[in-house]
């Protein structure tokens, strides 16, 4: 194993298309496979986190998101990708359904899930960790475990970049997409 890399989904694997409900409307993004692919024959573990408050929102259902959770998964599969791990955090705390409405440590920036697939995994302190990502809420996550962060340019990213500088948050690296990321994480895998 040469490392683990954390992944956001919508924006920077799929096509970012709002509160995603309809499973027919996952679209992987151009390079998102071949770049995980890639990843995958260089050693490294491939885990998806992603915060999904439309179910804190009412924007979905529960059977709506595991739907689209299929369909993203089997899209991946069919171009040669298995996820080691894939979590999703679905609160907010200012959800309109009750049964999610809280702050949890879960929900990007916070670690929890990024701490779950770690222990579950078994992976090694001395592992090299990677967070990809379209936001700064991703950056953060990143910034907080240590690992060396990639802000991509797909999705929310390019206006994400402009916020974080603003803020006083900055990737290690802005890159294109992940075709981009990918071949950035392999170069400098070898870093503990």
């Amino acid at each position: 194993m040469r490392g683990i890399v954390f992944l956001d989904r919508d924006g920077t694997l799929i096509e970012e298309a709002g509160y995603l409900r309809d499973p027919s409307a996952v679209r992987i993004l151009a390079g998102a496979a071949e770049a995980l692919r890639l990843l995958s024959r260089e050693g490294f573990l491939l885990a998806v986190v992603s915060n999904q408050a439309g179910l804190a929102k009412g924007k979905f259902t529960g059977a709506e998101m595991e739907a689209v959770h299929r369909r993203f998964v089997s899209a991946f599969a069919a171009e040669g990708v298995l996820f080691d791990a894939v979590e999703y955090c679905p609160h907010h705390p200012e959800g309109a359904v009750e049964a999610y409405r809280r702050a949890c440590g879960c929900r990007k920036p916070g670690t929890g899930l990024a701490e779950e697939i770690l222990l579950r995994l078994r992976v090694p302190d001395s592992c090299p960790r990677f967070v990809v990502g379209d936001k700064m809420s991703d950056v953060s996550m990143g910034i907080r475990m240590g690992a060396s962060t990639v802000l991509v340019g797909t999705g929310y990213g390019n206006a994400e970049k402009a916020s974080g500088e603003l803020a006083g948050i900055a990737p290690e690296v802005f890159l294109p997409g992940m075709r981009e990321a990918a071949g950035w994480i392999v170069a400098h895998g070898t870093r503990t």
